[in-house]
Protein backbone atom coordinates (compact mmCIF):
# COMPACT_ATOMS: atom_id res chain seq x y z
CA UNK A 1 0.00 0.00 0.00
CA UNK A 2 1.01 3.42 -0.61
CA UNK A 3 2.56 5.95 1.72
CA UNK A 4 -0.27 8.97 2.03
CA UNK A 5 2.29 11.54 1.35
CA UNK A 6 3.29 9.10 -1.95
CA UNK A 7 -0.06 8.88 -2.85
CA UNK A 8 -0.49 12.92 -2.13
CA UNK A 9 2.26 13.34 -4.06
CA UNK A 10 1.29 11.18 -6.73
CA UNK A 11 -1.92 13.15 -7.45
CA UNK A 12 -0.47 16.20 -7.30
CA UNK A 13 1.85 15.49 -10.36
CA UNK A 14 -1.01 13.66 -12.01
CA UNK A 15 -3.29 16.59 -11.51
CA UNK A 16 -0.55 19.85 -12.75
CA UNK A 17 0.07 17.28 -15.76
CA UNK A 18 -3.31 17.53 -16.69
CA UNK A 19 -3.68 21.30 -16.19
CA UNK A 20 -0.76 21.12 -18.10
CA UNK A 21 -2.29 19.21 -20.87
CA UNK A 22 -5.76 21.15 -20.95
CA UNK A 23 -3.62 24.26 -20.88
CA UNK A 24 -1.84 23.06 -23.90
CA UNK A 25 -4.40 21.70 -25.85
CA UNK A 26 -6.88 25.25 -25.49
CA UNK A 27 -3.85 26.70 -26.87
CA UNK A 28 -3.56 24.59 -30.32
CA UNK A 29 -7.11 25.86 -31.04
CA UNK A 30 -8.06 28.49 -32.83
CA UNK A 31 -10.99 30.31 -31.74
CA UNK A 32 -12.95 32.57 -33.81
CA UNK A 33 -15.30 34.92 -32.22
CA UNK A 34 -18.06 35.88 -35.15
CA UNK A 35 -20.30 38.75 -33.95
CA UNK A 36 -23.22 39.60 -36.43
CA UNK A 37 -25.41 42.81 -35.85
CA UNK A 38 -28.77 40.85 -36.32
CA UNK A 39 -30.41 37.82 -38.26
CA UNK A 40 -30.66 40.10 -41.19
CA UNK A 41 -30.07 38.09 -44.63
CA UNK A 42 -27.06 39.55 -45.28
CA UNK A 43 -25.08 39.24 -42.13
CA UNK A 44 -26.56 35.26 -42.04
CA UNK A 45 -25.17 34.82 -45.35
CA UNK A 46 -21.97 36.26 -45.18
CA UNK A 47 -21.33 34.54 -41.92
CA UNK A 48 -22.08 31.39 -43.82
CA UNK A 49 -19.34 32.50 -46.53
CA UNK A 50 -16.49 33.06 -44.30
CA UNK A 51 -16.76 30.00 -42.53
CA UNK A 52 -16.98 27.89 -45.27
CA UNK A 53 -13.77 29.73 -46.83
CA UNK A 54 -12.02 29.26 -43.80
CA UNK A 55 -13.20 25.60 -43.88
CA UNK A 56 -11.53 25.69 -47.34
CA UNK A 57 -8.30 27.02 -46.06
CA UNK A 58 -7.95 24.26 -43.29
CA UNK A 59 -9.33 26.27 -40.39
CA UNK A 60 -12.03 23.51 -39.59
CA UNK A 61 -12.34 20.69 -37.54
CA UNK A 62 -10.92 19.79 -33.34
CA UNK A 63 -8.52 22.55 -34.00
CA UNK A 64 -10.71 25.58 -34.80
CA UNK A 65 -13.82 26.97 -32.60
CA UNK A 66 -16.28 29.11 -33.80
CA UNK A 67 -17.90 31.22 -30.49
CA UNK A 68 -21.19 32.89 -32.55
CA UNK A 69 -23.21 35.78 -30.98
CA UNK A 70 -25.62 37.93 -32.39
CA UNK A 71 -26.79 41.60 -31.10
CA UNK A 72 -30.66 41.36 -32.05
CA UNK A 73 -30.14 44.55 -34.03
CA UNK A 74 -29.28 46.28 -30.79
CA UNK A 75 -26.60 48.10 -29.93
CA UNK A 76 -26.72 47.94 -25.96
CA UNK A 77 -26.91 44.11 -26.30
CA UNK A 78 -23.62 44.35 -29.51
CA UNK A 79 -21.53 46.20 -26.71
CA UNK A 80 -22.21 43.67 -24.05
CA UNK A 81 -21.10 40.93 -26.48
CA UNK A 82 -18.29 43.21 -27.30
CA UNK A 83 -17.31 42.84 -23.53
CA UNK A 84 -17.45 39.02 -23.35
CA UNK A 85 -15.23 38.45 -26.35
CA UNK A 86 -12.91 41.14 -24.99
CA UNK A 87 -12.55 38.37 -22.09
CA UNK A 88 -12.40 35.63 -23.52
CA UNK A 89 -9.18 36.24 -25.39
CA UNK A 90 -9.92 35.10 -29.21
CA UNK A 91 -7.12 34.66 -31.99
CA UNK A 92 -9.45 36.53 -34.23
CA UNK A 93 -12.97 38.83 -34.25
CA UNK A 94 -15.24 38.61 -37.28
CA UNK A 95 -17.67 41.14 -37.47
CA UNK A 96 -21.04 41.59 -39.67
CA UNK A 97 -22.26 44.65 -39.99
CA UNK A 98 -21.11 48.33 -39.53
CA UNK A 99 -22.72 49.12 -35.87
CA UNK A 100 -21.16 45.49 -35.04
CA UNK A 101 -17.72 46.54 -36.34
CA UNK A 102 -17.90 49.72 -34.95
CA UNK A 103 -18.38 48.41 -31.35
CA UNK A 104 -15.70 45.86 -31.51
CA UNK A 105 -13.01 48.09 -32.97
CA UNK A 106 -13.40 50.98 -30.57
CA UNK A 107 -12.81 48.75 -27.85
CA UNK A 108 -10.57 45.76 -28.87
CA UNK A 109 -7.28 46.77 -30.23
CA UNK A 110 -4.98 43.87 -29.76
CA UNK A 111 -7.28 41.06 -31.34
CA UNK A 112 -6.95 40.77 -35.07
CA UNK A 113 -10.62 42.11 -36.55
CA UNK A 114 -11.91 40.93 -39.96
CA UNK A 115 -15.26 42.42 -40.97
CA UNK A 116 -17.50 42.26 -43.90
CA UNK A 117 -20.98 43.58 -44.69
CA UNK A 118 -19.48 47.47 -43.90
CA UNK A 119 -20.55 50.21 -46.29
CA UNK A 120 -17.33 52.74 -46.16
CA UNK A 121 -15.06 51.16 -43.28
CA UNK A 122 -12.88 54.33 -43.92
CA UNK A 123 -16.02 57.01 -43.50
CA UNK A 124 -17.13 55.46 -39.84
CA UNK A 125 -13.70 55.09 -38.68
CA UNK A 126 -13.02 51.80 -38.35
CA UNK A 127 -9.85 51.84 -40.73
CA UNK A 128 -7.73 55.12 -41.63
CA UNK A 129 -7.75 53.33 -45.82
CA UNK A 130 -8.74 51.51 -47.85
CA UNK A 131 -5.30 49.65 -48.62
CA UNK A 132 -4.22 49.76 -45.20
CA UNK A 133 -6.70 50.06 -42.18
CA UNK A 134 -3.43 51.53 -39.81
CA UNK A 135 -4.90 49.49 -37.20
CA UNK A 136 -6.28 45.33 -36.20
CA UNK A 137 -9.16 45.50 -39.09
CA UNK A 138 -9.53 44.60 -42.28
CA UNK A 139 -12.12 42.87 -44.62
CA UNK A 140 -14.68 43.38 -47.26
CA UNK A 141 -17.15 46.26 -48.12
CA UNK A 142 -20.53 46.12 -49.88
CA UNK A 143 -19.56 49.40 -51.18
CA UNK A 144 -20.64 49.76 -54.78
CA UNK A 145 -20.66 52.44 -57.61
CA UNK A 146 -24.00 54.53 -57.30
CA UNK A 147 -23.67 54.70 -61.15
CA UNK A 148 -24.79 50.68 -60.79
CA UNK A 149 -28.09 51.72 -58.98
CA UNK A 150 -29.04 54.66 -61.49
CA UNK A 151 -27.79 52.39 -64.86
CA UNK A 152 -30.70 49.84 -63.44
CA UNK A 153 -32.91 52.42 -62.21
CA UNK A 154 -32.74 54.15 -65.82
CA UNK A 155 -33.43 50.97 -67.70
CA UNK A 156 -36.02 50.32 -65.74
CA UNK A 157 -37.96 53.54 -65.99
CA UNK A 158 -36.94 57.04 -66.78
CA UNK A 159 -36.87 58.32 -63.37
CA UNK A 160 -35.74 61.97 -62.96
CA UNK A 161 -37.22 62.55 -59.41
CA UNK A 162 -35.36 60.60 -56.74
CA UNK A 163 -36.04 60.82 -53.15
CA UNK A 164 -33.45 59.44 -50.91
CA UNK A 165 -34.28 58.74 -47.40
CA UNK A 166 -31.36 58.63 -44.96
CA UNK A 167 -30.53 59.22 -41.18
CA UNK A 168 -28.06 62.45 -41.33
CA UNK A 169 -26.49 60.63 -37.52
CA UNK A 170 -25.75 57.52 -39.46
CA UNK A 171 -22.53 58.06 -41.62
CA UNK A 172 -23.12 55.08 -44.19
CA UNK A 173 -26.48 56.50 -44.73
CA UNK A 174 -24.93 60.14 -45.31
CA UNK A 175 -22.33 58.63 -47.63
CA UNK A 176 -24.77 56.84 -50.62
CA UNK A 177 -26.78 60.46 -50.32
CA UNK A 178 -23.49 61.78 -50.88
CA UNK A 179 -22.19 59.18 -53.84
CA UNK A 180 -25.57 59.88 -55.54
CA UNK A 181 -25.46 63.59 -55.46
CA UNK A 182 -22.16 63.55 -56.93
CA UNK A 183 -23.38 61.72 -59.90
CA UNK A 184 -26.74 63.40 -60.41
CA UNK A 185 -25.67 65.28 -63.34
CA UNK A 186 -24.80 62.76 -65.53
CA UNK A 187 -27.73 60.90 -65.43
CA UNK A 188 -29.90 63.76 -65.09
CA UNK A 189 -31.57 63.07 -61.79
CA UNK A 190 -32.98 65.28 -59.15
CA UNK A 191 -31.49 64.02 -56.08
CA UNK A 192 -33.93 64.93 -53.27
CA UNK A 193 -32.90 64.96 -49.72
CA UNK A 194 -34.94 63.11 -46.96
CA UNK A 195 -33.56 63.48 -43.82
CA UNK A 196 -35.03 61.45 -40.93
CA UNK A 197 -34.26 61.38 -37.08
CA UNK A 198 -37.04 60.03 -35.63
CA UNK A 199 -39.49 57.10 -36.82
CA UNK A 200 -42.18 59.09 -36.33
CA UNK A 201 -40.89 61.52 -38.84
CA UNK A 202 -40.81 58.99 -41.31
CA UNK A 203 -44.58 58.34 -41.22
CA UNK A 204 -45.39 61.85 -41.58
CA UNK A 205 -43.25 63.02 -44.89
CA UNK A 206 -44.36 59.94 -46.85
CA UNK A 207 -47.38 61.27 -48.52
CA UNK A 208 -45.37 64.02 -49.42
CA UNK A 209 -42.36 62.18 -50.92
CA UNK A 210 -44.15 59.73 -52.76
CA UNK A 211 -46.08 62.80 -54.35
CA UNK A 212 -42.56 64.69 -55.47
CA UNK A 213 -41.16 61.18 -56.50
CA UNK A 214 -40.85 58.95 -59.00
CA UNK A 215 -38.39 56.60 -57.51
CA UNK A 216 -37.06 56.23 -53.65
CA UNK A 217 -33.68 54.93 -52.94
CA UNK A 218 -33.57 53.85 -49.13
CA UNK A 219 -30.22 53.67 -47.57
CA UNK A 220 -28.54 51.74 -45.49
CA UNK A 221 -30.19 53.22 -42.39
CA UNK A 222 -30.91 51.12 -38.90
CA UNK A 223 -33.79 53.90 -38.56
CA UNK A 224 -35.24 54.39 -41.87
CA UNK A 225 -35.03 50.46 -42.30
CA UNK A 226 -37.60 50.24 -38.87
CA UNK A 227 -40.14 51.67 -41.01
CA UNK A 228 -39.50 49.68 -44.69
CA UNK A 229 -42.98 47.94 -44.79
CA UNK A 230 -45.10 51.63 -44.33
CA UNK A 231 -42.26 52.99 -46.83
CA UNK A 232 -42.65 49.96 -49.67
CA UNK A 233 -46.65 49.95 -48.90
CA UNK A 234 -47.24 53.61 -49.74
CA UNK A 235 -44.73 54.15 -52.67
CA UNK A 236 -46.06 50.90 -54.17
CA UNK A 237 -49.50 52.46 -53.84
CA UNK A 238 -48.58 55.70 -55.57
CA UNK A 239 -46.76 53.76 -58.42
CA UNK A 240 -42.92 55.10 -56.84
CA UNK A 241 -40.19 52.62 -57.19
CA UNK A 242 -38.20 51.72 -54.75
CA UNK A 243 -34.78 50.35 -54.14
CA UNK A 244 -32.10 49.55 -52.87
CA UNK A 245 -27.87 48.27 -52.24
CA UNK A 246 -29.41 45.87 -49.36
CA UNK A 247 -30.65 42.62 -50.68
CA UNK A 248 -33.23 41.46 -47.68
CA UNK A 249 -34.66 44.82 -47.94
CA UNK A 250 -35.76 43.81 -51.48
CA UNK A 251 -36.78 40.03 -50.02
CA UNK A 252 -38.64 42.47 -47.81
CA UNK A 253 -40.62 44.29 -50.57
CA UNK A 254 -38.55 47.31 -51.79
CA UNK A 255 -39.01 46.73 -55.88
CA UNK A 256 -35.18 46.65 -57.07
CA UNK A 257 -32.12 45.92 -55.73
CA UNK A 258 -28.50 46.33 -57.13
CA UNK A 259 -26.52 44.07 -54.09
CA UNK A 260 -23.47 42.83 -52.96
CA UNK A 261 -23.44 39.09 -52.92
CA UNK A 262 -23.78 38.67 -49.37
CA UNK A 263 -21.67 35.07 -49.30
CA UNK A 264 -19.71 35.98 -52.06
CA UNK A 265 -18.65 39.17 -49.88
CA UNK A 266 -18.50 36.23 -46.69
CA UNK A 267 -15.99 34.65 -48.59
CA UNK A 268 -13.75 37.30 -49.55
CA UNK A 269 -13.86 37.96 -45.65
CA UNK A 270 -12.92 34.53 -45.41
CA UNK A 271 -9.91 34.57 -47.42
CA UNK A 272 -8.52 37.39 -45.40
CA UNK A 273 -9.63 36.02 -41.81
CA UNK A 274 -7.23 33.01 -43.10
CA UNK A 275 -4.43 35.20 -44.38
CA UNK A 276 -4.87 36.83 -40.52
CA UNK A 277 -4.61 33.28 -38.80
CA UNK A 278 -2.11 32.54 -40.89
CA UNK A 279 0.25 34.94 -39.23
CA UNK A 280 -0.41 38.46 -41.89
CA UNK A 281 -1.12 41.90 -40.20
CA UNK A 282 -4.58 42.83 -40.80
CA UNK A 283 -2.85 46.54 -41.50
CA UNK A 284 -1.37 44.75 -44.41
CA UNK A 285 -4.30 43.36 -45.91
CA UNK A 286 -6.13 45.95 -48.26
CA UNK A 287 -9.88 45.93 -47.49
CA UNK A 288 -11.96 45.45 -50.66
CA UNK A 289 -15.17 45.16 -52.31
CA UNK A 290 -17.77 43.24 -53.48
CA UNK A 291 -16.55 41.28 -56.29
CA UNK A 292 -20.05 39.96 -57.49
CA UNK A 293 -23.07 42.35 -57.38
CA UNK A 294 -26.69 40.91 -57.96
CA UNK A 295 -29.55 42.80 -59.36
CA UNK A 296 -33.05 41.78 -57.91
CA UNK A 297 -36.51 42.17 -58.67
CA UNK A 298 -39.55 41.59 -56.06
CA UNK A 299 -42.14 40.63 -58.84
CA UNK A 300 -44.53 40.67 -55.65
CA UNK A 301 -44.28 43.86 -55.49
CA UNK A 302 -44.27 44.31 -59.15
CA UNK A 303 -47.73 43.16 -59.64
CA UNK A 304 -49.09 44.46 -56.45
CA UNK A 305 -48.12 48.43 -57.85
CA UNK A 306 -48.97 47.06 -61.25
CA UNK A 307 -44.98 48.43 -62.90
CA UNK A 308 -44.32 47.58 -65.97
CA UNK A 309 -41.07 45.21 -65.87
CA UNK A 310 -39.67 44.70 -69.36
CA UNK A 311 -38.33 41.17 -70.69
CA UNK A 312 -35.27 42.48 -71.71
CA UNK A 313 -34.70 44.45 -67.85
CA UNK A 314 -35.60 40.96 -66.19
CA UNK A 315 -33.29 39.15 -68.48
CA UNK A 316 -30.73 41.75 -66.60
CA UNK A 317 -31.61 40.42 -63.12
CA UNK A 318 -29.58 37.81 -61.47
CA UNK A 319 -32.41 37.05 -59.01
CA UNK A 320 -36.40 37.01 -59.40
CA UNK A 321 -38.66 37.08 -56.07
CA UNK A 322 -41.80 35.81 -57.31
Amino acid sequence: MKHPVLKAFSLSVVLVVTILLQSMEAGSVKRIGILAFSEETRYMEATKGVIDQLKKEGFAGPGVKFIKENAGGNKAKAAELVRKFSAARMDLLVTLGTSATVAVSREINDVPIVFSVVYDPVEVGIAKGWKSSGNNTTGASTKLPMSMILDSLKALAPVRKLAVLYCPTEKNSEAQLRDLQEIREKYQVRIIPVPVTEKEEILQILPEVVRTSEAIFITGSNLVNSQLSAIVDAATKAKVITISHLEDLVEKGVLLGVCANSYELGRLAGEKAASVLSGAKPSSIPIEKAKKLDVIVNMRTAKAGQFRISPEFLETATRIIE
